[in-house]
């Protein structure tokens, strides 16, 4: 087919690049044009200037951005999808987007003639490169019938949760989750050091018992330890995450008070951090707090008195 890529970042480019390696002509673009012309010109494909050349041209667009505020803007714009999009084409997002803004962008679309499914993806950038990303799928039985071919080469599990915007609402839980987990875990570790504890040691306990997760099997023996702190994945992202999660919550009228706790602790690690920040600076946020480094081998106890 004929496929239109927006988006061509960490998880982007590769996406894109098993999508060309499974035969589909490729019509690219990124905010950075050098970026598209370069994966163009590796991929066989084509770059072009702007989102309405880019629906012209394709049957399927894929979009993976930063929220959905962007992706809006890039289907309903100045120089939008909705220019150049023909009756039947369909926008798939990959983006992680507010589900709210995501059923604005649809119905935008409908008006040319165009259908949508969100579908949001788990599995980091090496999730993106090894083509083993779990997506989280949004839309009508059709349409996502439609895209099914193209997700299972970008990925190795695709799961179809409902209507328009019910990926991305499972994408925002998921990463609340994982973001409390992340928390409860830098702050276990820190705990142990401080008790004398070797959190390498700690971290491998924890792979194999109930307090084990996919951050504790992924990050602290990979980034953490050896003082890399170098996750892709942008903490602000998270944090933004974390805040659609709490504001989903709000709209269905369900309490999450450790979610909504959580959301200022990540608050206070991104203002600590700076812009740009990795979400991996979480561990060094709350190493700060006590003065403690997660580094391997255990130390004398730090024990009070009395």
């Amino acid at each position: 087919m004929n496929i239109g890529f927006i988006g061509l970042g960490v998880m982007g480019a590769p996406m894109a690049t098993h999508l060309a390696q499974a035969g589909h002509r490729l019509h690219l673009l990124d905010a950075n044009a050098d970026v598209a012309a370069r994966l163009a010109a590796a991929l066989g494909g084509q770059a072009l200037r702007t989102p309405a050349e880019v629906a012209a041209a394709s049957e399927i667009v894929v979009t993976m951005l930063p929220d959905g505020e962007v992706v809006r803007q890039v289907a309903l714009g100045e120089q939008g999808l909705m220019l150049g999009l023909r009756p039947g084409a369909l926008l798939l997002d990959t983006s992680s987007a507010e589900p709210w803004l995501t059923q604005q962008t649809a119905a935008g679309l409908a008006a040319c003639g165009a259908t949508m499914v969100d579908a949001p993806v788990s599995g980091a950038a090496w999730g993106a490169q090894a083509a083993e990303l779990v997506f989280m799928v949004g839309g009508s039985e059709p349409d996502v019938a439609r895209v099914r071919p193209l997700l299972d080469v970008m990925g190795r599990s695709v799961h179809h949760l409902g209507g328009l915007g019910s990926g991305h609402a499972m994408k925002c839980i998921n990463n609340c989750i994982t973001s409390m987990t992340f928390l409860a875990t830098a702050e276990g570790l820190v705990a142990g050091k401080r008790y004398g504890l070797d959190p390498a040691v700690m971290v491998d306990v924890l792979n194999q018992s109930t307090g084990g997760s996919w951050v504790a099997q992924t990050h602290f023996h990979q980034r953490i330890f050896n003082r890399a702190f170098d996750d892709p994945f942008k903490l602000a992202l998270m944090l933004k995450d974390i805040g659609i999660a709490v504001q989903l919550a709000q709209q269905t009228g369900t309490p999450m008070p450790m979610a909504g706790l959580g959301q200022q602790l990540w608050r206070m690690a991104d203002h600590e951090a700076g812009a740009g920040a990795s979400v991996s600076e979480l561990v060094r946020w709350v190493e700060g707090l006590s003065g403690t480094e997660l580094t391997p081998g255990a130390q004398a106890p730090r024990v009070q008195p009395g």
